[in-house]
């Protein structure tokens, strides 16, 4: 049942891409091309700045004292984006636009010297 499920996603999705795309270029014609092609272009910039700006994300929220998998997830976030708004339809881009508007969770973990002193105690009586 999963798999017919699944079957009928990757089915679904591209002739709706399709059936939208052919509907739209029949209004705005060679504006719509304009279009896709320019969202392409911004999906293939998108992931080649973000494959080089990794590094200096993951250090920063080292450095700030956050975990590390939320630089990963950034990048990632913006990766399926770009890769989103490479592939040509207007349901595609829409989830790109989506998805780069949904905020990650912030972790308000620091790490233990930012603001804690350390040190021993013992209690005289």
């Amino acid at each position: 049942m999963r798999l017919l499920i699944i079957l009928a996603i990757l089915l679904v999705f591209p002739l709706t891409e399709l059936y939208l795309l052919v509907r739209l270029g029949a209004v705005y014609g060679w504006a719509l091309a304009a279009y896709l092609l320019f969202a392409a272009i911004a999906g293939w910039l998108m992931i080649a700045e973000e494959r080089l700006a990794i590094f200096g994300r993951l250090f920063h929220i080292v450095q700030s004292g956050h975990h590390p998998a939320l630089a990963l997830l950034t990048s990632a976030k913006k990766m399926v984006a770009g890769l989103l708004l490479i592939f040509p339809g207007v349901i595609s881009d829409l989830l790109a636009v989506l998805l780069l508007l949904i905020p990650l969770p912030v972790s308000r973990q620091r790490r233990q010297d930012a603001g804690w002193i350390e040190g021993e105690w013992r209690r005289e009586d």
